[in-house]
């Protein structure tokens, strides 16, 4: 499973609903890149580096970056 769907499915929607917030809201919903972690936070549609406060980096991604739509 990609890190964009399991995105989708911890917050209970569809990549599609995802990507579409993504694009039409001011944020957008990331999620950490690390193997075996899932955390997920509100981030900017850019990020690329976002601080993850489970692993301590920065490795929290928006679901734009990762539906390639940034």
């Amino acid at each position: 499973m990609s890190k964009l769907d399991q995105l989708a499915k911890i917050e209970g929607t569809t990549v599609e609903d995802l990507l579409e917030q993504s694009v039409f809201g001011d944020t957008s919903k990331g999620i950490c890149m690390n193997p075996k972690c899932d955390y997920t936070r509100e981030v900017e549609p850019d990020q690329r580096k976002g601080y993850c406060e489970v692993c301590g980096t920065d490795t929290v991604t928006s679901a734009a970056v990762l539906g390639d739509i940034i």
